[in-house]
């Protein structure tokens, strides 16, 4: 019997052990944010993408969490709020950008550091990529604190001047002074006369403004910026608005988020431990303005990312990809309508029988989207319906792959991102 026992301790201190030595095992990070988005959204795209019943790069995630992503003094947390929260691990107010109580937080590992900083501080290569503008607290949160989310220049000069290895957006106005034009900017926005473009290269970093720069560029370069746009690489409009412009979603010129992190994977392939940042703002911005074409352009956008990450991780088994959103932009849902033989010349309805609007493929009233065959061979005719124009809480979905994946399960507190992303780049689950 003393044998029995002695068998079960030891085979109990040995799996205690195992335990162990996962929580001390470092890699790299990659964080991909596609802002806005919630289980609906995903849905939608898996119809329009592979069809019902087959799956995107997002299906194809090891592990779930359901998001919960109330703030202090809100039930629904806003961009700048959600990105101090998963940059610092403790929760912020509405209106905090990388600070609370206007001071610099103490992040959950006791440091007064993001955990960018602190990945930076202890020798990791960091990088960050926004298909927004530079000042787009997604990213921006975990390099820059401010008083206001709108002190662009200020946001602007923090990045640049946070020594990443890595940065990609766009936001040029912010960039260069006033009076002076740009690659893409008519006029630039600083009034302290810094350009700060000019001091990138001056300190080592190599300048690229477009897609076909960025693919001649070898990755072997020490640091790199990408300006892609004077603002946003997207046009954040409605699908009429756009149309009477003569736009379309995307600038021609710029890299969609799965060409930018394409490249720095192979930037950071050679450099050592990394923590890369991502956020597809597109599909924030186009759901805020009820434009269900660009939220799924934006979206299909962020699931090729996640798709060039997952043949990083089979190669790359010591990286972490974590997925989220802080919150659901618009409201969107699908709402299914009959299809005769793929008939579809008879547009959608304008709005709902309970008033909401509902967007066809070119906008409000437009012919319906159509999926791709489900595994019968049949496609499904639907509608975008909206919700709201603002930010809501619904239904996010946080998702998890390669190294301490396991860790994603079950209801997720905003604050477990940083959690999560700690254990990997430091080797700690922090309580």
């Amino acid at each position: 019997m003393f044998k029995f026992f002695l068998s079960i301790i030891i085979v109990i201190s040995f799996n205690l052990n195992l335990i162990s030595q996962a929580d001390t095992k470092k890699g790299n990070v990659i964080f991909i944010h596609p802002d806005g988005t919630g289980l609906a959204d995903w849905n939608a795209l898996r119809m329009i993408k592979a069809g019902p019943d087959s799956e995107i790069n997002w299906d194809k995630l090891s592990a779930i969490g359901l998001y919960q992503g109330h703030i202090k003094d809100r039930i629904t947390s806003s961009s700048n709020a959600g990105a101090t929260i998963h940059a610092y691990g403790v929760k912020a107010d509405l209106d905090d950008f990388g600070l609370i109580d206007d001071k610099k937080p103490t992040s959950r590992s006791g440091k007064k550091l993001s955990i960018m900083e602190e990945a930076k501080q202890n020798g990791i290569k960091i990088g960050i990529i926004n298909s927004g503008s530079i000042e787009e607290p997604g990213t921006a949160v975990f390099v820059s604190s401010n008083l206001k989310r709108a002190n662009y220049t200020e946001i602007a000069k923090d990045i640049i001047q946070s020594g990443a290895d890595l940065i990609f957006s766009g936001g040029e106005d912010f960039l260069i002074p006033d009076g002076t034009k740009g690659r893409f900017s008519s006029n630039g926005k600083r009034k302290d006369g810094l350009n700060l473009i000019d001091w990138a290269i001056q300190n080592g970093y190599k300048v690229v403004y477009t897609k076909d720069e960025l693919a001649s560029t070898s990755p072997d370069v020490k640091k790199i910026l990408g300006v892609f746009a004077a603002r946003s690489t997207f046009n954040d409009k409605t699908e009429e608005e756009l149309d009477s412009l003569g736009l379309k979603n995307w600038n021609e010129t710029v890299p969609s988020v799965a060409e930018m992190t394409e490249y720095a994977l192979k930037f950071f392939a050679n450099k050592g431990q990394f923590f890369l940042v991502v956020e597809e703002e597109g599909s924030d911005n186009f759901g805020n303005q009820n434009n269900a074409n660009g939220k799924l352009s934006a979206l299909d956008r962020a699931d090729d990312a996640i798709g060039v990450v997952i043949d990083f991780i089979d190669k790359n088994p010591n990286t972490t990809l974590l997925t989220a959103a802080d919150s659901e932009a618009g409201g969107l849902e699908v709402a299914g309508y009959e299809i005769d033989n793929l008939d579809t010349n008879n547009p959608l309805p304008i709005k709902d029988a309970n008033g909401a609007p509902i967007d066809g493929r070119e906008g409000t009233g437009t012919l319906p989207f159509v999926s791709k065959p489900d595994k019968n061979g049949r496609s499904f005719a639907f509608g975008i319906a909206w919700s709201c124009f603002g930010d809501v809480t619904g239904s996010v979905i946080a998702r998890a792959h390669g190294l301490n994946a396991n860790r994603m399960h079950g209801k997720i507190d905003n604050t477990d991102i940083y959690r999560i992303m700690y254990l990997t780049l430091f080797g700690v689950w922090l309580d």
